[in-house]
């Protein structure tokens, strides 16, 4: 198996009228080349190509998505948002299995927050959010290091934001677990002092609502170069941490979390699971 990355931030590629710039559009078409030429170098004998919030939501979505088609000849298949947080949902069900009971799960893009709950493979409640670390970075954080303004500010709004979420959430039950996906969580966590990805995967790697408090103290006064020096940090999403440990801690407020377990496993893991699930038992994949 391998893995390979490319860091394209299209949540913070997006002008003013909610189109994919012209710079956006074009590393897109480059990294979908890129992989598809990866892929099949790889002897790779399926593509599943997919895009998330930052497609989903701008509003050229369809001139881009005609442009990487007829530039790569792959076709991008749009995830609707309550989809990503099912998928997500799914691999983290997978790695806990079901004695984890009910598990309540946050999920931070770089365009969307993803909050799932349940005790099955298929949560009882998904919902995605327009808070994603790109787009709160993009739309309210243009400053390097941000003002402690802006941060109060961005702070009480994502308050005032997740409020009805939350309820709708809290509805079917208590969870006996709470776990954060996504690379945010995890960088979250190695900052308050988890174990490196070096340990691998199955070292319990933790966030507590305390730690993070301090986290956000600490890296909002810093500039986005300084914060690309931290461990766990990489330069790609160094700039948009801040408004991604703002949104988790608020994410966390609102759902009287104090502490929660990352996953390893997230959106790409539940794709490939509900393929594999389609392929061996015949189940349909119903993706919008």
């Amino acid at each position: 198996m391998s893995s390979t990355k490319a860091a394209l931030r299209l949540a913070e590629n997006t002008d003013d009228s909610g189109d994919i710039t012209a710079q956006g559009a074009d590393r897109l078409v480059r990294t979908v080349a890129d992989f598809a030429s990866i892929a099949k170098s790889s002897g790779c004998g399926e593509l599943m190509a997919f895009a998330t919030s930052a497609v989903r939501d701008a509003k050229n979505s369809d001139a881009v998505l005609a442009r990487v088609r007829k530039e790569t000849g792959v076709s991008l298949q749009v995830l609707e948002g309550d989809d990503e947080a099912r998928l997500t949902f799914l691999a983290v069900r997978r790695w806990y299995g079901w004695s984890a009971g009910r598990i309540l799960n946050l999920d931070i893009g770089g365009g969307s927050l993803e909050l799932s709950t349940g005790v099955d493979e298929n949560p009882d409640m998904a919902i995605s959010l327009p808070l994603g670390a790109g787009r709160m970075t993009r739309d309210w954080l243009d400053e390097d290091p941000p003002s402690k303004r802006r941060v109060a500010v961005l702070r009480d709004w994502l308050d005032a934001e997740l409020v009805e979420p939350a309820k709708k959430l809290r509805e079917p039950g208590a969870p006996d677990r709470v776990v954060g996906t996504s690379k945010t969580f995890r960088s979250l966590a190695r900052l308050t002092g988890a174990a490196p990805s070096a340990a691998g995967p199955r070292v319990v790697r933790t966030l507590t609502s305390d730690g993070l408090r301090q986290v956000i103290a600490f890296i909002s006064r810093m500039t986005a170069a300084d914060r690309a020096e931290l461990e766990g940090v990489s330069t790609d999403r160094s700039r948009q941490l801040v408004a991604g440990a703002l949104v988790a801690e608020a994410g966390m407020r609102a759902l009287s979390v104090d502490s929660l377990e990352i996953c390893p496993w997230a959106l790409r893991e539940g794709l490939i699971l509900r393929q594999l699930d389609t392929e061996t038992f015949g189940e349909t994949v119903e993706l919008r």
